[in-house]
């Protein structure tokens, strides 16, 4: 598998995890008002609509909700964006670098100056970090006495990459 068809691979899991994650939330009431869910859900969308934005070269669109089903949509929105986005990536740009307008404020403290990364790690750390997330999503809906859902990369492949099946609403 070449590096292309890795990075698709892991962001179309991420949109299927996603998806199965939000079926989950939003058949619980308990999960739906539960702040810290929404919390963790807000924040994966906020980021993938940052990450969006430099790729596309776009105005960074702060991704409010009032609601989890408001949320809900706009992540889902996102995803399709993000979707025909990939479908154009070539393995040519992952290589590019992609200036991050916000990394120095994280390395700062350390007393570095930020690397550049690629696009392509910047598709990689956008799959990472929604996976992180999503794992405390899921321990919340434990610690709420919910089953969470099986998100993990391989449990997609075992199940033959199924296209993410997102809750209406």
């Amino acid at each position: 598998m070449n590096a292309l068809d890795m990075v698709r691979d892991l962001v179309r899991h991420m949109e299927w995890a996603d998806a199965v994650v939000w079926r989950a939330v939003l058949a619980s009431e308990t999960a739906r008002a539960d702040e810290k869910v929404r919390g963790w859900l807000h924040h994966i969308h906020r980021t993938q609509s940052a990450f969006f934005s430099l790729w596309t070269g776009g105005e960074f669109e702060r991704m409010e909700a009032s609601d989890a089903e408001e949320l809900h949509r706009r992540g889902r929105a996102r995803h399709a964006e993000i979707g025909a986005l990939l479908a154009t990536l070539t393995e040519e740009r992952l290589d590019l670098p992609l200036p991050m307008p916000w990394a120095q404020r994280f390395t700062e403290p350390f007393g570095i100056t930020a690397a550049q990364p690629t696009t392509g790690e910047t598709f990689l750390q956008i799959a990472l970090h929604s996976t992180y997330h999503r794992g405390q999503v899921n321990a919340r809906l434990r610690a709420l006495g919910l089953e969470p859902p099986l998100t993990d990369y391989i449990a997609w492949v075992w199940l033959g990459r199924p296209s993410p099946e997102w809750p209406e609403g």
